[in-house]
């Protein structure tokens, strides 16, 4: 490997536990990106924080600078270096380009094949960009990446189906209750996440449903689009036992659902089930939830088991995007490698847009 190295350092849900991401996750994106701005070395930088991964891209004049980022990102997360260490993915090169493209594509992700993870990642690039951190060899590998995400979902089954954390949800919430049209249902939190899951469950038959959100005008905003009711958001536990399914999925640093708020809500409704969806991160229900007796608390890791189920049917989908993204990821090194041989050292904030002319890849 050249002194140069493109890299990505992070931690996903496949080694990393709903409980281990929690701590990992960024509460203050820009206030990390403005302590990375001290890396001695670093030239480009791109962070990725999602429910299911805390990634970071980036070029570096040596590998100690790439130490240096993870050293940066444990002091202010309060996580052990050691510790994280054991959990971490850390590619160079190729590896790391290849792993962009399969995240970008949904085919790293808890639910293979969602399609949440493209706009992510779009948003990360808009992000880093926003910031001035990016430069020729992150402009080209992201926008890469974006091609071939959407050549593998246009030519291959891979997204076949309803794959979503949302569809899951409601799936799940099928299952225990049969026909939705039966069943209340609320939402707390209107984000993307949020709404899109409000919107699966009204497609599926929910017909007594109603959203919240911590600001007032928008869960108006989302109920008048789906014509749904709402609640305040700060009367959630009042209205609790009231419904049959709770969503969550705010922003909130701490829970909004306490044990004893769910146990209240119990006492008037002991003989019908409470089914609790968290699609939060960090996760919106205290766990301790889930030992009421009738109350089913499902977090993400836990929609991700029973979407497992699915994955043997794209099995045969998944190799071939895997195939077709190697080949690309494989070109695009080949002559960002070339270009990180001969490029001229930079670094985050100072220098950073795309020199006038940008490695090609020709893929």
């Amino acid at each position: 490997m050249s002194e140069a190295c493109l890299f990505v350092i992070g931690a996903t849900h496949h080694s990393a536990p709903v409980e281990v991401r929690e701590k990992l996750a960024v509460d203050s994106e820009s206030a990390l990106r403005q302590e990375l701005t001290s890396v001695g070395g670093l030239r480009e930088i791109a962070l990725l924080n999602t429910c299911n991964r805390v990634e970071f891209y980036g070029v570096a004049a040596s590998e100690a600078a790439a130490d240096h980022v993870q050293a940066v990102y444990c002091a202010r997360q309060k996580f052990q270096v050691g510790e994280f260490e054991k959990i971490r993915i850390r590619l160079t090169g190729r590896d790391a380009a290849l792993h962009l493209f399969e995240v970008a594509s949904g085919l790293d992700s808890q639910l293979v094949g969602e399609n949440e993870i493209f706009g992510q990642v779009k948003d990360a690039y808009a992000a880093a960009q926003t910031h001035g951190s990016t430069g020729a060899v992150l402009n080209r590998l992201f926008q890469k990446a974006f091609q071939a995400a959407k050549h593998v979902r246009t030519n291959t089954g891979i997204s076949s189906g309803r794959v979503s954390i949302a569809n899951v949800a409601v799936d799940l919430a099928t299952n225990i209750f049969g026909n939705l049209a039966a069943a209340k249902v609320l939402v707390l939190g209107t984000g993307e996440i949020g709404e899109g899951t409000a919107k699966a469950f009204k497609s599926r038959g929910a017909e007594d449903l109603a959203v919240a959100s911590r600001r007032i005008e928008r869960a108006v905003e989302v109920a008048g689009g789906l014509g749904v009711g709402t609640v305040k958001f700060e009367e959630r536990d009042a209205h609790l036992a009231g419904y049959d399914v709770v969503v969550c999925s705010t922003s909130a640093p701490t829970t909004i659902l306490s044990t004893a708020a769910v146990a209240a809500a119990m006492k008037t409704r002991p003989a019908r089930p409470l089914l609790l969806i968290d699609l939060a991160m960090p996760r919106d229900v205290e766990p301790e939830a889930a030992n009421l007796q009738n109350v089913f608390l499902y977090n993400l890791d836990d929609l991700a088991k029973i979407a497992e189920a699915n994955r043997a049917a794209r099995e045969a989908e998944v190799a071939r995007c895997k195939e077709l993204l190697a080949e690309r990821a494989s070109s695009l090194w080949a002559h960002v490698q070339r270009y990180l041989d001969s490029a001229e050292p930079q670094s985050p904030g100072a220098g950073a847009a795309a020199p006038a002319e940008a490695p090609r890849t020709g893929t």
